[in-house]
Parts: structure tokens; C-alpha cells; sequence
């Protein structure tokens, strides 16, 4: 009976996963000419990629976009095609080294329209990711000022989605944990922990002073930092760099220049 009923459990897992998989497949539109025209324009990394690169990207686009709920919270009445988009393409872009990587756990993404209260820890936030709940918060204005300057370092979209991603990694139900190679992790951890104490003993680095609150907190800035300043990082610290680069299998110094 034990085995019936473990059996009918199976098969019953198939299909639900079969239709879940059809309901993504028969939700996801390819992008508008308009769309990669955006891409172009506002997300450099995108615009420096080979054909074939980005073809791919935008493919992963369209399922990110796919597989997520948008939903205006706040004052915010409606999530644009624009907000879905590029929210999505700064989630590949730090993924783009992990094909089959979509942050499957992380389902819904809520966007206010500026910095928000938390009622449960009574600060003001731009930006949170929560794994109970499986959710991404992102302030709007914030996730925005990251496109004004490509070049400061500092970016609330790629911060939490590095988040997202670190604890993705580490979530063990759905399938997609375990792809960063503990190898190579044990590498960059290295790395990290010694810029976490040049900063801890106030000497001069590339990272700000945050980054060297926790583990978490420095992952997040780091790969700010080897987004949008990666020539500098190199020059700065090249073994940090290069854990970077083999960690998450992509060198954004390398892929601008495909174009």
C-alpha cells in the first residue's frame, strides 16, 4: 500500500511539474524590437555582447520575466513593461554564467516606488530579500539611480539580486541549488575575508564601508563593484577579481569587449 501510495505521489509530481512547466512556456512572449532597443540603450552589458550572446540573453530574459510575479506595493498603482525588464535583465546579467539558473525560488518581486518602511524591523529599506517568504523588494527610485551612474559602484538591483543568488545556492528543494563550485567559493571566501579586514581596520579600499558587515553583505557589494567597475577591481585586486570571474563563470571585462 506504501508503495502505491508512494508511487501515485510520483507520478502525481510529474505531472504538476509538467504543468507548471506549460503554464511558464505558454505565459512567456518574446521580446518586442522596442524591448531590445531599451536593453540596448540603458543596460550597457547587454549592448556589448556578441550576437550569440545576445540572443541568449534575451531568451533568459523572456523566461525570468515568465516565471516571476511583479506587483506594485505602496503608492505604486502598476509595474511597466520597462520596470519588468530591466529588473529582469540586471537578474541575468549577474546569472548569465548559469544557464539554467532562474532564481526559481524567489517567485514574486515587489517594487515600491521609493524607499519603504518595514514594519518588522522599524527601518526604512530600499531593497530586502526574504527566502521564507521567497521574495524580492526593490525601492524603484533606487533600483533606478543604478543606471545614472554606471560607475560608481553602487547598485540596488545587482545588490539584491546577489543576495537572492547566494541564497539560491544554498536552498535545496528546487532543484537549482549547488552551482556555485565550493572550490572556487573557498577561493573568493578568501579573498573576501581579507578585504572585509582592510576595511575593518580602515584602510584604503574600492568597497564601502557596508560591505564589511557580514559575508552576505560583502558579496553583495563585491559583485556591484565587478559589474560596473571591473577594469578597476582588476587593477585594484586581481586574485579577487579572478575568484569573481571563475565563481560566476563570466568575465564582464571580456564580454565588452564582443562588440
Amino acid at each position: 500500500m506504501f508503495v502505491l501510495t508512494h508511487l501515485f505521489f510520483s507520478i502525481g509530481e510529474v505531472f504538476y511539474s509538467s504543468y507548471k512547466n506549460l503554464k511558464v512556456r505558454l505565459a512567456k512572449k518574446k521580446l518586442s524590437e522596442q524591448d531590445k532597443n531599451i536593453l540596448k540603450n540603458l543596460f550597457p552589458y547587454y549592448a556589448n555582447l556578441d550576437a550569440g550572446h545576445k540572443q541568449e540573453f534575451i531568451e533568459k530574459v523572456e523566461w525570468f520575466i515568465a516565471e516571476k510575479n511583479f506587483l506594485p506595493r505602496g503608492e505604486l498603482r502598476m509595474v511597466t513593461q520597462e520596470m519588468e525588464l530591466l529588473i529582469s535583465a540586471t537578474a541575468v546579467m549577474v546569472t548569465f554564467g548559469f544557464p539554467g539558473v532562474t532564481l526559481k525560488h524567489f517567485k514574486k518581486i515587489l517594487i515600491y516606488p521609493d524607499s519603504y518602511y518595514s514594519t518588522i524591523n522599524k527601518q526604512f529599506h530600499q531593497g530586502e530579500v526574504n527566502p521564507k517568504l521567497g521574495i524580492i523588494v526593490l525601492s524603484w527610485e533606487n533600483f533606478v539611480k543604478g543606471f545614472i551612474d554606471l560607475q560608481d559602484g553602487i547598485n540596488l538591483g545587482i545588490h539584491e539580486i546577489a543576495h537572492a543568488m547566494k541564497l539560491e545556492n544554498q536552498i535545496h528543494y528546487n532543484s537549482e541549488s549547488n552551482f556555485f563550485n565550493p572550490t572556487l567559493w573557498g577561493r573568493y571566501a578568501e579573498n573576501a575575508a581579507l578585504e572585509i579586514e582592510k576595511i575593518l581596520n580602515g584602510e584604503e579600499t574600492i568597497f564601502r564601508s557596508s560591505a564589511a558587515n557580514n559575508q552576505h553583505e560583502f558579496f553583495a557589494v563585491a559583485l556591484e563593484v565587478f559589474f560596473e567597475r571591473s577594469v578597476e577591481l582588476k587593477s585594484y585586486n586581481q586574485r579577487l577579481y579572478q575568484s569573481l570571474v571563475y565563481l560566476l563563470r563570466q568575465d564582464p571585462i571580456v564580454l565588452g569587449r564582443e562588440v
